[in-house]
């Protein structure tokens, strides 16, 4: 099983992408197999190792955490470019120490951080261990690190590490 799906969870979830992004008909199913099959043996290819996932049930967890966060940061931007109040708003960089080492767990939470309106991740430092954001709409910094720290990094902590 293996060889035919390198990486299952890829495959998967390529399949799902590619019939939300086209439409859910059977030539479009036979499609999005052969390209997530096709995505996921090249992948293979390139020898890389699948990484190993500790705790599978904190992963609709985070999901759900992050989809929340997704949606209410859009309805927070919205609200910042949309309102005439003229409040000051001050952006920043936010410096963020994580205990995160894991590639794959790395690699999610800067995409969390990127898809969630209003922040986007710009660093990262192995040495100094933290990770530098930027703010759209920056209040207090202890609040952005303690968010990524008890909401993201300690679910990916769970699932990876």
């Amino acid at each position: 099983m293996a060889r035919l799906l390198p990486y299952p969870l890829l495959t998967a979830g390529l399949l799902l992408m590619w019939l939300l992004l086209t439409s859910f008909t059977p030539g479009q199913f036979v499609i999005g197999i052969g390209v997530a099959v096709g995505a996921s043996h090249a992948l293979s290819a390139l020898g890389e190792a699948s990484p190993p996932i500790r705790r599978w049930s904190a992963i609709p967890r985070l999901v759900g955490i992050v989809t929340y966060d997704i949606l209410r940061s859009n309805l927070a931007v919205a609200r910042i470019l949309l309102s005439a109040s003229g409040r000051p708003q001050r952006s920043g960089f936010v410096r963020v120490p994580i205990r995160l080492r894991s590639p794959a767990g790395l690699a999610i939470l800067a995409i969390v951080i990127t898809a969630t309106p209003g922040t986007a991740w710009l660093d990262y430092s192995s040495t100094r261990g933290e990770i530098l954001i930027h703010v759209f709409d920056l209040g207090d910094e202890q609040e952005w690190v303690e968010l990524i720290g008890d909401r993201y990094e300690r679910l990916l902590l769970e699932i990876f590490e």
